[in-house]
């Protein structure tokens, strides 16, 4: 009996072992993943690992107020407001602390201001009606504030410092009924959210500043380069893997997805943007706004080519005949679209004018008449509609971004006068920049062609979707 006990115990230990053991290697584990993520984050963003260092000296800083006794007797426990200040206003860009240090402090200041005339106010009532009158303020205030904070515009902007106002006002009007020393109390909360406000706004403008203005701008120029880079993919795949019965996987047809998750952010920077004060080629009055613009028709391009990567590798692929029917057309219109998309977002990064984009979009122009033109005539001539319908959605989803490409010319075209871009000489064919999966010859500047695209894509590596080459060329009409 008792080596039985004995043996129970040993295998009891010998499971509290192994849990051990295991947890040991499960804690271990989560703390490598945790520096992997961490060095990932930080190579990936340096000024993230900049970020928090400016934050942690901000922090150090205003701490002094306290730790410091000739200040901290000046201030007493309201010195840590400025540190409250610095945790709540120090963001990442500058918009962002400029736009929470401004509210906070504004706010501050007149609902100090209101609270202490409040509680003067309240006091003339005498004793009784004292707190009833308070009472009644706060409730007004706050009840009036809430209802204002609804507003679409404030709500962007200012959400913050109405919020701030509704704190400080009933702190300093309630807490002013048991402490006649209100108006004291009110200076010291000013003056620590102002020391601390202004930490963070200095350190963030002039200690390797991060501007909202700056990650918005960029921000829309790589969108339009990840919409030309999913075209020049896509016509590859369609006309040529799809026609050797290959599998369309590329990295690049999923970058769009980017763009459909990025309206949020891009309105956020823009009302951040609107903060910060003339910075590089920025102006204080600088027109963020057409960047939303140019933001939203780039989002409604990707809503397409997320419906015509569908087609890409589904079970109802078309007539084959139909689809070799229209692929010269179809190459040319969106190469050009493509070309034209990639001119835009280079336009917009060095903030210059290039007449090269208007070339590419009156070219795909021409090419989407005769694409929409062999469309009718075919379906007119085809019995078998079942076999039409894949291969002209794909063909009308190509339009549709061919006049969204038109539109975001006329948007960044109206973005240069607005801004005074710089103009930049260019030949009647520019060079560009190429995509890294499809790379597309220029045509030859001595043929003389009204429509004229020579697309070549090489086979050379697994890099470039395209199995084979392909020069498709038209003759002039």
């Amino acid at each position: 009996m008792a080596s039985l006990n004995t043996n129970q115990e040993k295998g009891i230990l010998g499971r509290v072992f192994e849990w051990l053991i295991t947890l040991a290697k499960d804690f271990k584990e989560k703390v490598f993943e945790i520096c992997r993520m961490s060095k990932k984050i930080a190579e990936d963003d340096p000024r993230k690992v900049i970020h928090s260092l400016k934050v942690g000296l901000a922090i150090s800083l205003v701490s002094l107020f306290y730790y410091y006794q000739p200040l901290y007797e000046n201030f007493g426990l309201s010195a840590m407001w400025a540190v409250m200040t610095v945790v709540v206003v120090f963001e990442y860009t500058v918009g962002a602390t400029l736009g929470k240090g401004l509210n906070r402090t504004l706010a501050t200041l007149m609902a100090g201001t209101l609270g202490v005339g409040a509680h003067y106010l309240a006091s003339l009532a005498g004793e009784k009606a004292e707190p009833i009158l308070i009472g009644f303020f706060v409730f007004l205030q706050a009840a009036i504030v809430s209802f204002i904070r609804f507003f679409p515009k404030v709500k962007a902007r200012y959400d913050y410092g109405f919020l701030v106002f509704i704190l400080t006002f009933s702190l300093i009007s309630v807490s002013g009924f048991r402490d006649d020393e209100v108006l004291e109390m009110a200076h010291k909360r000013l003056s620590t959210i102002f020391i601390g406000g202004s930490a963070c706004v200095m350190i963030s403008i002039f200690v390797c500043p991060v501007w909202a203005g700056e990650e918005l701008h960029y921000s829309i120029a790589i969108n339009l380069e990840k919409l030309s880079d999913f075209l020049e993919a896509f016509v590859c795949g369609y006309f040529t893997t799809l026609d050797e019965g290959g599998f369309v996987n590329f990295p690049c047809l999923e970058a769009y997805k980017s763009i459909l998750n990025s309206k949020s952010s891009e309105e956020s920077l823009a009302n951040f943007a609107k903060w910060e004060p003339g910075h590089g080629k920025f102006k204080f009055s600088h027109p963020w706004d057409q960047y939303l613009k140019i933001g939203t028709i780039t989002h409604q391009c990707a809503y397409r080519m997320e419906a015509l990567k569908e087609y890409l590798n589904s079970n109802t692929q078309g007539s084959s005949e139909i689809r070799s029917m229209i692929e010269e057309v179809s190459l040319e219109m969106t190469m050009e679209s493509s070309k034209a998309l990639k001119e835009l977002g280079l336009s917009i990064k060095t903030m210059t004018r290039s007449s090269s984009a208007d070339i590419h979009i009156a070219n795909s122009k021409a090419s989407s008449k005769r694409l929409k033109s062999l469309l009718q005539s075919r379906l007119r001539e085809e019995t078998d509609l079942l076999s039409v319908i894949s291969v002209g959605t794909v063909a009308s989803l190509l339009i549709d971004i061919t006049d969204f490409t038109e539109k975001l010319s006329d948007c960044v075209n109206y973005l240069a006068s607005l801004t005074n871009f710089d103009a930049v000489e260019t030949n009647k064919y520019p060079q560009i920049s190429r995509s890294p999966y499809c790379e597309c010859a220029d045509p030859d500047p001595k043929i003389e062609t009204s429509h004229v695209a020579v697309i070549l894509v090489e086979e050379s590596s697994l890099a470039k979707p395209c199995g084979k080459s392909i020069s498709v060329q038209h003759n002039n009409v």
